[in-house]
């Protein structure tokens, strides 16, 4: 249950709120194993699992029938077929069905692609082409489905930018509050532990670095923020790397092994600077207004942050480690030049939010006239 999750529930009960209509919530997908808070109006949950094409062996096909609107978010950018042909078949596999089951189908803001094999490019855009609407979370994605003459294709933005959060107040002791998210994806390698996301750099040494260097200023308290926590996926897990870390840099705080990505947006907005490798890390830092520079892995970073303005991003993928530790260092001394480019991007990014609000806002009151 991650921040898009938490987000596009904000976002439908805004819309359904202007409608005068009272929604439920079917939650299809990845379910997170261990207790966690209920989230208010979710009626029912199905993990989607390889028998979930065969209705016999499979809720899904019950869930998707019970619905009056399907909103599908991919993970974020899982629609692409650069993780292999097990998770696009999973992706597409599930929009398909949705379209069998006859129910209307969005495709809510992600990144969007790329499909680079000729196939999956085709079952790609067959699935596309019978959604409602198709949302791209940034200019690339747009212009993609623009070169893949996806006529049904919008834009907005992350709806992570909706995520609420409540401010919280760090203990004061006179130093600039530093949060450094670590991803433990990253840091293993990616999946495949060999440099899966060809990056320039050697992730783990550019963390030390950076470590290093806030901790022997002395003018700053750096916390360790954990943003993917699991007990289950050691290679995704960002906890476990930053408590290895807060031990072999005694000055840091590690940061607490939040429940719920309100709890770490909540953390997060706390700080005065921040640098994160997990995008929905930075979008809490930036949507909450706290100067950050994400360091991106994949043009999902790039094409959001250039489209709400934002280019104080490092890329992993095209710049070396003593690039990317002058653009931190130049950062945290300019930070409130980053702070005003962050206030101008998140007045961008409430216009896109309240587009994509709009078209909810549409879709529930035709289906509500629909039933009355």
């Amino acid at each position: 249950m991650g921040a898009l999750t938490f987000s596009q529930i904000a976002l439908v009960e805004q819309a359904a709120a202007r409608v005068g209509t009272p929604v439920q919530f079917r939650l299809l997908g990845w379910i997170p194993p261990g207790e966690r808070e209920p989230i208010p109006h979710v009626i029912s949950e199905c993990g989607i699992t390889r028998s979930f094409f065969v209705p016999s062996k499979s809720p899904f096909w019950s869930h998707i029938r019970a619905c009056d609107l399907v909103l599908d978010i991919g993970e974020g950018d899982s629609f692409t077929d650069i993780y292999g042909m097990s998770r696009f078949a999973h992706f597409t596999g599930t929009k398909l069905l949705v379209w069998l089951a006859r129910r209307p189908l969005v495709l809510s803001p992600q990144t969007i692609g790329p499909f680079d094999q000729r196939l999956t490019r085709m079952l790609a855009k067959f699935a596309m082409r019978r959604c409602q609407r198709v949302f791209a979370r940034d200019h690339l994605s747009r212009q993609y489905l623009r070169d893949q003459h996806i006529d049904n294709a919008d834009e907005a933005i992350d709806v992570a930018f909706a995520l609420p959060y409540t401010r919280q107040a760090l203990a004061g002791n006179g130093k600039t509050k530093v949060g450094i998210n670590v991803s433990g994806l990253l840091y293993s390698g990616g999946y495949t532990r060999d440099n899966q996301f060809g990056l320039t750099i050697d992730y783990a040494a550019l963390t030390h670095q950076m470590l290093a260097y806030f901790t022997a200023r002395g003018d700053c308290e750096v916390y360790l923020v954990s943003h993917v926590i699991t007990d289950t996926e050691p290679v995704e897990d960002d906890y476990a790397v930053c408590r290895a870390l807060s031990e072999q840099y005694p000055g840091t705080v590690l940061a607490p092994k939040f429940k719920t990505p309100v709890e770490a947006k909540s953390f997060i907005s706390s700080l005065e600077f921040f640098v994160g490798a997990r995008m929905h890390a930075c979008i809490a830092a930036f949507s909450s207004g706290v100067p950050v520079v994400p360091l991106a892995y994949s043009r999902k970073f790039n094409g959001l942050f250039e489209s709400l303005g934002y280019r104080h991003f490092g890329d992993c993928k095209a710049a070396g480690e003593a690039e990317l530790m002058t653009l931190v260092r130049d950062s945290f001394e300019q930070r409130a030049t980053l702070q005003r480019e962050v206030e101008q991007g998140n007045a961008q990014a409430r216009q896109r939010l309240a587009h994509y609000e709009d078209f909810l806002t549409n879709q529930l009151r035709a289906l509500n006239d629909q039933k009355h």
